[in-house]
């Protein structure tokens, strides 16, 4: 007898999971052509706009791929780490950790959004825009392309007190680190491949000092190259600007040299160096020396994945008018 009310009911529980499965699925629906009706000028505008600023600024590639990275990883690719902090709210870009991102890789997104806005004003997410720069900016420099789906909607959360915990540290293990990877769905084989990023970038003194100054200094560090490091950032605590480029090889270049240099001792933070001192990590560090193709298949797959790190859809965020704030002032 039950097993027959249950045979009648199960068509109307299964009509009843179709109609109303979408409103409780989380699953945001991504595509390269998004904005194919909505603003066919998109992908050229942000193609123009990014030449322009790397031309002018080669920097720029190295900062909006570590923007990128720091806004995923705190709340999901949503442009939170874009939002300036006002009256009601301190954003997450105040924090410490995100104090020395470059202003370079935040006038390129206020750029672009700018032209976008005169062009089909409303459409573009900041999400989006911060996405398709990326990648734009990466094989402008040498690297590997990458598909970026589309369709993220920007955040409504910015919030400083949560960016601890979320972000790698220079001075953290393997294992410190790859929690935050693996917390957001990273194997890590990828989490080297992402680490690859510092082929291209710098970093400031404060942040490996501690590797080249003082009797707790790291004597695994190419001798030279901790010389010219010290003379370099000699008087860093009065001038906090000054930085070093994490390849001191090829800085500007996206290629395999970052992980060449682990191996010669020429990984400039401890959190470089520790990729190819922890054995776990190490093999993939001497494949990605050995083979620069299988590092830009990772690395391209890897920053895929990444661009779908925590996406918000319709219903969850917004189409911010200016990315610095919230549509919403008061939030």
């Amino acid at each position: 007898m039950v097993r027959m009310d249950i045979l009648r009911v199960f068509p109307h529980i299964l009509l009843l999971f179709l109609v109303l499965g979408p409103i409780f699925s989380s699953a945001v629906d991504l595509r390269p052509d998004y904005y194919r009706k909505t603003c066919p000028d998109f992908n050229k505008i942000v193609r123009e706009t990014v030449t322009a600023k790397q031309v002018q600024q080669p920097t720029t590639a190295a900062g909006t791929l570590r923007l990128f990275f720091h806004d995923c990883f705190l709340e999901g690719c949503d442009a939170s780490v874009l939002v300036a902090t006002n009256s009601f709210n301190s954003a997450e870009r105040d924090d410490d950790l995100n104090e020395s991102l470059p202003g370079d890789a935040f006038d390129i997104v206020t750029r672009i959004k700018t032209a976008l806005e005169l062009s089909c004003p409303g459409v573009v997410s900041c999400a989006d825009v911060l996405a398709q720069a990326t990648r734009d900016l990466v094989t402008m420099v040498g690297g590997p392309f990458f598909e970026v789906k589309l369709g993220r909607k920007d955040g409504l959360v910015s919030r400083s007190n949560k960016v601890r915990g979320n972000l790698p540290m220079p001075n953290q293990t393997v294992d410190q680190i790859f929690g935050m990877f693996k917390k957001n769905g990273f194997t890590l084989r990828e989490m080297v491949a992402l680490s690859g990023a510092h082929t291209i970038g710098f970093s400031h003194c404060k942040e490996f000092s501690d590797r080249i100054f003082g009797s707790r200094a790291d004597k695994e560090i190419n001798p030279r190259f901790a010389a010219a490091l010290k003379d370099l950032c000699k008087n860093y605590t009065a001038d906090d600007t000054v930085a070093a480029f994490n390849d001191v090889m090829t800085p500007g270049k996206f290629d395999n040299m970052y992980f060449k240099n682990l191996r010669r001792g020429l990984g400039l933070l401890a959190s470089d160096h520790v990729l190819f001192k922890d054995r776990r990590t190490r093999r993939f560090v001497k494949l990605y020396a050995a083979n620069q193709t299988v590092f830009f298949d990772d690395f391209a797959r890897a920053m895929e994945k990444l661009g779908q790190v925590g996406v918000k859809g319709d219903g969850e965020g917004e189409v911010r008018r200016r990315c610095d704030h919230f549509n919403d002032l008061n939030v």
